[in-house]
């Protein structure tokens, strides 16, 4: 009991004790096997190997049926009393095992239960070479052995538990060992500004295959290793980012996928995924050490892009600051002004286009995150222009202000021109705007290629666009050309001379709104939009065409006008078109 032997030898050690002190010709002990539903002789004296393994193979003990089929060995154990037989060839239950052991050369056996506890844990077999009748005092010997190797069993068990737990702990604490050493080294790579490439490489050193990072759109990030070896885009958009696939592996650091022999492994960031990790999953498959070497990458690649995006999110700060100095009407030629743009890339010497881009959203919950990623795609776009061109929010649009004599780096110089040109950019940076999700489309004005001040172009550019949306043009690019006289008018330097002009007709129209906060001038509006019908422009408002005849006679007694006269009606609508173009224009 105290040997630290293991299971099986102490069961060897009980039948050669059993056989040798009590004058038996063989002895075996049986034990229940995994399923709990088989007794199996895991301990052994005199009998052959081959006798065992036949018996355990192809005729082991059932302890579950009909109880007067029970074999003598199935009885003790499920009786908890000795069972003895003393001639098996007159016992029909032993009939499965008469074969065996007639080779094996016993004609009569004793099987006397171990227990422990209260509870049977096996039994112990007994066998003579001849027909033999068991004494009281014989059955009494061998119980009386049982009880003690009952104890020794259990025992064994306990220290066979101990020894694998043991085992388990060592393994657990050496897994343990190489996975805090493997963090430290994918973590001195970041540390060292290894960036994404070095850490892949790492990872790839470590789990012996070749890896490739993709981010949350698709594009590749870094990669190392054959490139036939690694998962083309087809395969990498075959699993979609958010899709709930059949069967996922779950690791610390985020879930792992299978997609046509890769494994994908998603990297998370504030509970959003921001990237995938994938890699050949191999014939051998992936050990516990090459899962943690897995899921350490991606808590590192987690950490080196939100290094990344803080560092993008304070380059967008910088650059929002900057913009909205220049269009709040700083001197671009001042020093410090040009020093900013200098350490930021930008060169504010040369002409430079406006472009401004607004988002049509399908929910506004989703508006501020589809921004934030709008700017992010047109940043990454404008990257690639020497000059670099000033990306940045300002006023809740992405504005850029285009360099006209920049180009793509890396790109050939063609015959094209500076407006088709712009157009190309601005038809790319609404592709790219539409493109983010929860957008349902984009619409980006250009203020043209004429010489103006960058505040004059942004004022082109935003009074542009609010007039097109105004007008219902959604989701194209708008330059002023496009809007007649209304992009006539969006050029004039000074914009309140538009609201002076129109308000000779509307002042008071727009006073009554203010002062009383109804909606006349949108009333107004709507109902020339929808060619002076009254019902099309109650539908439109979602009001009873009676509201909108009472509104109307409002306007009508407030401005002093008569809305039956064509010369009003024209009157009327240049007013509003001068005020849509002065409130775009007065945006800056």
């Amino acid at each position: 009991m105290s040997s630290g032997r293991s299971l099986r030898e102490i069961l060897d050690l009980v039948a050669d004790t059993a056989r040798s002190l009590l004058g038996f010709d063989f002895c075996g002990v049986l034990i229940p096997d995994g399923s709990g539903r088989n007794l199996v002789i895991e301990g052994w004296s005199g009998l052959s190997a081959e006798y065992v393994a036949r018996v355990n193979s192809d005729r082991p003990v059932q302890l579950r049926g009909d109880g007067l089929h029970h074999a003598p060995s199935s009885q003790a154990f499920r009786s908890g009393e000795p069972v003895a037989v003393r001639d098996i060839a007159g016992e029909p239950q032993f009939t499965p095992w008469g074969g065996v052991a007639e080779e094996q050369g016993y004609r009569s056996m004793l099987s006397v239960p171990l227990v422990a506890g209260g509870e049977a844990v096996g039994t112990l077999n007994s066998y003579h070479s001849v027909v033999h009748d068991f004494t009281d005092n014989e059955i009494e010997r061998l119980t009386l052995l049982a009880n003690h190797a009952a104890i020794a069993l259990t025992s064994a068990r306990m220290v066979d538990e101990l020894q694998q737990l043991n085992v388990s702990l060592r393994r657990q604490r050496d897994l343990l060992t190489k996975s805090e050493r493997i963090h430290e080294r994918l973590l001195t790579v970041a540390l060292r500004a290894g960036g994404i490439h070095g850490i892949v490489t790492t990872l790839a050193e470590l789990v012996s295959r070749p890896v490739l990072v993709e981010d949350a759109r698709g594009t590749v990030l870094a990669q190392t290793g054959p490139v036939t070896d690694l998962p083309g885009a087809d395969v990498r958009a075959a699993l979609p980012l958010h899709g709930d696939q059949s069967e996922p592996h779950v690791l610390g650091a985020g879930l792992v996928r299978e997609q046509g022999g890769y494994l994908a492994a998603t990297v998370q960031l504030a509970g959003e995924i921001v990237a995938r990790v994938w890699l050949p999953r191999g014939a051998a498959g992936f050990s516990p050490l090459d899962e943690r070497a897995l899921e350490h990458a991606s808590i590192v690649i987690s950490l080196e892009l939100f290094r990344l995006r803080t560092g993008t999110e304070v380059e967008h700060r910088l650059r929002g600051e900057l913009l909205a100095d220049i269009l709040s009407g700083a001197s671009a030629e001042s020093r410090p002004l040009r020093e900013r743009a200098d350490r930021l890339g930008h060169d504010l010497s040369r002409p430079h286009t406006a472009l401004v881009g607004q988002l049509d959203m399908a929910t506004e919950s989703q508006r501020p995150r589809a921004y934030e990623r709008a700017l992010a795609v047109v940043s990454e776009f404008a990257a690639a222009y020497t000059p670099r061109p000033l990306v940045a929010m300002h006023q809740g649009a992405v504005v850029a202000l285009w360099p006209l004599d920049g180009a793509r780096t890396g790109a050939a110089a063609g015959p094209v021109g500076e407006a088709e040109h712009v157009g190309a950019i601005a038809s790319s940076i609404r592709r790219a705007m539409a493109s983010v999700p929860g957008a349902e489309g984009a619409t980006v004005a250009v203020s043209g290629t004429e010489q103006q001040t960058f505040r004059q172009a942004y004022r082109t550019a935003r009074g542009a666009l609010n007039v097109a949306l105004r007008t219902g043009r959604c989701d194209i690019v708008v330059t002023p050309d496009d809007l007649g006289v209304a992009g006539l008018l969006l050029q004039l330097n000074d914009a309140r001379q538009l609201v002076a002009f129109a308000d000779r007709t509307l002042a008071a129209v727009r006073e009554h709104d203010l002062r009383r906060g109804t909606h006349l001038l949108q009333t107004l509006r709507v109902y020339l939009d929808s060619d002076l019908s009254r019902t099309e422009a109650a539908q439109r408002l979602n009001v009873h065409p009676n509201t909108v005849s009472q509104r109307l006679r409002r306007i009508e007694v407030v401005a002093h006008i008569d809305l039956s006269a064509p010369a009003t009606i024209v009157e009327v609508s240049a007013a509003l078109l001068l005020l849509d173009v002065a409130e775009g224009g007065q945006s800056a």
